[in-house]
């Protein structure tokens, strides 16, 4: 009985995720029927199964989830403790840089090369999200309000530092990192032939798996939730309520740099742009984060399920659609799911609420 009541919970606390997604999906089916009714079921179905069209785009899928999976977990273990960390795009694009210039300054470093380039991006997201999380924690100052201060820091630093020691001034970009920096592919390069899905993956599961056991197996985490539900009441017991807050934000930037670290070293012929823009992948870590419902295996699902709808949208042409129209579908699930969230709080006071009177 109790193993069927955790179930569940566990399948009651992600339906508000899964009612998002439907509600998404067909606000696009309504959005492909205003544009062209005559292709509308046609692109639908595209958006639901092209991404299995063959392995290699299977591949893909797994590529495309891979930084905003990383970028998730960002938000969604700042949010378990009681933060929310909207500075992923500035962590990421300096984690990104940290990753570029050891990529490109020390070749020498052989077999382990893309290792410690990928430790470096770890390293530089921390560092960002170190200022946010001393403000919070000494100052009290409001951690989205700083961390949005970083980001616009942080991608203005990083195109002065590109332009002045590792730029491509015919390309406006970042040049090349060394072969020995790109992440290797590990087999998958067989498995999913003509993808450009590599070892980043499985570094990504491997976030996920220890980010879940901080939070759910270790004091360490139940320290860190502790300090996010009652700041004051975890003081009173002993626990370094300043101390849990910087690590928690630190832990977040971390975890958001590694995945600009993932996508820069993936040799894709993804480099730095020095342009004025935030990064993207930052910003998508939270609807991925609110459709994992900030658990982490939660979290894995949804960026690989945002990937799945990536990759689907890219055929979208073929039914003479533009490939924004997934952009509008994520948008209405991000929307969905905050209505969702809502729903799931109503719920969850009304079955206290009951539990309560039935004990009266």
């Amino acid at each position: 009985m109790k193993l069927f009541s955790k179930l569940k919970t566990r399948i009651l606390g992600f339906l508000p995720s899964i009612l998002a997604i439907v509600i998404g999906l067909l606000f696009g089916l309504v959005i492909l029927l205003i544009s062209n009714p005559s292709q509308a079921m046609g692109g639908f179905s595209t958006i639901l199964t092209g991404a299995l069209h063959d392995m290699r785009s299977i591949g893909r899928v797994m590529y495309f989830a891979s930084p905003i999976i990383l970028t998730g977990l960002s938000v969604g273990f700042a949010f378990q403790t009681g933060l929310f960390n909207i500075g992923t795009p500035g962590q990421f694009i300096v984690g990104a840089f940290g990753a570029v210039i050891v990529g490109i300054k020390f070749p020498q470093l052989g077999g382990g090369h893309w290792i410690v380039a990928l430790l470096a991006s770890v390293l530089f997201g921390a560092l960002w999200a170190l200022l946010p999380g001393i403000l919070k924690a000494f100052a009290n100052v409001h951690e989205v309000i700083s961390s949005i201060m970083m980001n616009y820091i942080g991608m203005y630093l990083v195109n002065y530092l590109v332009q002045n020691t590792i730029y491509d001034r015919l390309r406006n970009q970042s040049i090349a990192v060394a072969k020995s920096a790109v992440i290797p592919k590990w087999g998958l390069d067989k498995l999913f032939p003509r993808s450009n899905v590599n070892a980043g993956f499985f570094i990504a599961i491997l976030a996920v798996i220890i980010i879940y056991i901080i939070l759910k197996k270790t004091t360490f985490g139940y320290e860190l939730k502790a300090v996010g539900f009652n700041r004051d009441a975890s003081k009173y017991g002993g626990i370094n309520e300043r101390r849990s807050i910087v690590l928690s934000m630190v832990i977040a930037g971390a975890l958001a740099g590694l995945g600009g670290g993932l996508l820069h070293l993936a040799g894709t012929g993804k480099y730095i742009e020095v342009i004025d823009v935030l990064a993207a992948e930052g910003f998508t870590g939270i609807p991925v984060a609110l459709l994992g419902m900030s658990n982490p295996i939660g979290i894995l699902f949804s960026g690989l399920f945002i990937g799945f709808l990536t990759v689907g949208g890219d055929y979208l042409q073929l039914y003479d659609f533009v490939p924004e129209v997934i952009d509008i579908i994520v948008a209405s699930i991000i929307y969905f799911s905050a209505f969702a969230l809502i729903i799931k709080d109503v719920i969850q006071r009304r079955r206290l609420r009951m539990g309560g009177e039935k004990e009266q």
